[in-house]
């Protein structure tokens, strides 16, 4: 049958059973609009306030679901605006297609009313871009786009498509249902390198293993903590790793890195087998290369092999299925049932247990553990700074996907939106989003997508009055030279978000902390604005200096 190019689209989005979609229209994507409005039923659109707030609503969506999230824009500044949001999901590898529109195929390089070459700008932050100009190629194109952005080490994809495409017509045939790549992850090890491996961990007599972000995408937690059950290995976590264990289990350690718990960085700088599953070893983890684990062999387990040595050299390379992987391990050695080096571990927690004194302030510490407390099993998103590390240290995570950050990129802005998607995704769900007050005003706007949708997701601003990460660093390492980092400006929180038609609550003393949190449960279909007023030189601690190891911590 003879469709519009607009009218594939919507047809190939729900041959991919696609039920959400975040974004703003304009005159390049009103072909698409005009269909979706016409035969999109079974999808429902999400109009955000700005297009960085799509990209982050879809990026939310998709690392609460392990779904792509999708998301679309109009050309030009359209397009432009999802550029942060698609840089972030591609830091992350989390499945994203975004589709933006293009001017018509005959107006291309004209400089043109709204045209830009996004596929250009988006070349280095998409896992691949297509731009297309012709309708015939528009179904395979958009299949291909999913397929792409879910195989393998998953990523974002954008398509960019011609007005004048969506426009024309084509013979569409439904999907057949077969891959058109072959973009499986292959296991590039041998069994004799498994055989060594696994030698490797049941006689080491130190070893620690590491998970980040990767064991999540995976879905390979559990195996993850066979592992360490069996074997009696300590696990850290990088902040993407952040849920992989519960919190609660006896060898966690807690992150590990600049900001990593004295724990986790001593157990590191004394093993002698470090197994790094599904981390990138950023330079926030190791610190300085040359005190990284300075007694350990190093094995390094991850579905990409272009993250093999990239920043370590590794004794034990083992690339592909990380299920295989882990599975094939478990399979060749014997339970441990009693280990020194977890004994020592567990001491080593109880001994050098984050402690924040008690002097009857409002603390960062006793907001986040409060809201731990009472809802344990809300969704957590951040922002990016202070406010995204307290998160990861304070509140005790139960499972995966619970802890969702912009970790790689760091963006500032991000929280707001990803926790609109979640709570798309996620109705039954509570989302919170821990937020400073510089980054919660950054996509403060998108408060009008949450009251239209009636989303309760509730907003902890930790509002110190400044840039708290920079500041921190102002205070340690700058001799105080606070350089444009104090906000002394509105707006007053609380009257944004009633303006908005939100909830919003002032906290200033630690004994108003459960009676608000209590107030914005409560809320059903509105979302809730808490602006907790902290000391504006409030620290996150432990941290790494500059230059050093990750063994010599400032925790106090």
């Amino acid at each position: 049958m003879k469709l519009t190019g607009a009218d594939i689209i919507i047809e190939c989005l729900k041959e991919q059973n696609v039920d959400t979609i975040f974004g703003f229209p304009g005159g390049a994507v009103l072909n698409i609009y005009d269909s979706l409005y016409k035969k999109g039923e079974g999808i429902r659109h999400i109009l955000t306030s700005h297009e960085q707030g799509a990209s982050h609503a879809a990026d939310g969506y998709a690392r609460a679901t392990g779904k792509p999230g999708v998301c679309i824009a109009t050309s030009g500044p359209g397009a432009t605006n999802l550029v942060t949001g698609i840089a972030t999901a591609y830091m992350d590898s989390v499945p994203l297609v975004a589709i933006t529109g293009q001017v018509a195929s005959t107006l291309i390089g004209r400089d043109s009313f709204q045209e830009v070459d996004i596929t250009g700008i988006t070349e280095p932050i998409t896992k691949h871009n297509f731009l297309v100009k012709d309708v015939n190629k528009l179904a395979e194109t958009m299949r291909l786009a999913f397929e792409i952005a879910t195989t393998g080490r998953p990523g974002p994809v954008l398509v960019d498509i011609c007005k004048d495409a969506t426009a024309n017509e084509a013979e569409f045939i439904p999907f057949d249902g077969k891959k058109r790549l072959n973009l499986n992850i292959r296991n590039l090890f041998t069994e004799e390198e498994l055989d060594e491996a696994a030698k490797a961990v049941q006689d080491a007599k130190k070893p620690v293993i590491l998970a980040g972000g990767g064991t999540i995408i995976a879905g390979i937690t559990d195996l993850l903590l066979e592992l360490s059950t069996k074997l009696k290995i300590p696990v850290a976590t990088t902040l993407m790793g952040t849920g992989a264990v519960p919190g609660a289990y006896p060898l966690y350690t807690g992150l590990l890195g600049m900001h990593g718990s004295r724990v986790s960085n001593k157990v590191v700088s004394e093993c002698d087998l470090l197994i790094n599953i599904g981390a990138r070893f950023s330079d926030r983890v190791i610190s300085d290369m040359k005190r990284f684990a300075p007694h350990a062999k190093i094995m390094h387990i991850d579905a990409d092999p272009a993250e093999i040595n990239k920043n370590i050299s590794v004794h034990y390379p083992l690339t592909g299925n990380t299920d295989d992987i882990l599975s094939g391990i478990l399979e060749r050695t014997k339970e441990v049932s009693q280990s020194e080096w977890a004994d020592l571990v567990i001491r080593w927690k109880s001994e050098y247990e984050l402690v924040i004194p008690d002097n009857g302030e409002l603390k960062p510490s006793y907001i986040i553990r409060k809201f731990s407390e009472m809802v344990p099993d809300a969704y957590v998103t951040t922002e990016v700074g202070q406010n995204q590390i307290w998160a990861a240290q304070y509140f005790n995570y139960k499972f995966p996907r619970q802890y969702i950050s912009s970790g790689g990129l760091g963006t500032m802005g991000y929280g707001t939106g990803a926790a609109i998607g979640i709570q798309i995704a996620k109705p039954d769900s509570k989302v919170i989003n821990f937020a400073g007050d510089g980054s919660f005003r950054m996509n403060c706007n998108e408060l009008a997508t949450a009251v239209h949708y009636k989303l309760p997701i509730i907003i902890a601003v930790l509002n110190n009055g400044t840039l708290g990460m920079v500041r921190q660093w102002q205070t340690m390492f700058y001799e105080k030279r606070y350089a444009h980092t104090t906000l002394d400006r509105g707006p007053d929180f609380v009257k944004l978000a009633e303006a908005y038609g939100a909830i919003g609550i002032r906290v200033t003393r630690k004994e108003e902390v459960v009676p608000a949190i209590e107030k914005a449960l409560a809320s059903d279909n509105v979302p809730v604005v808490i602006d907790f007023v902290i000391d504006i030189n409030e620290r996150v601690l432990p941290i790494v200096p500059p230059g050093k190891g990750i063994d010599q911590l400032i925790y106090t």
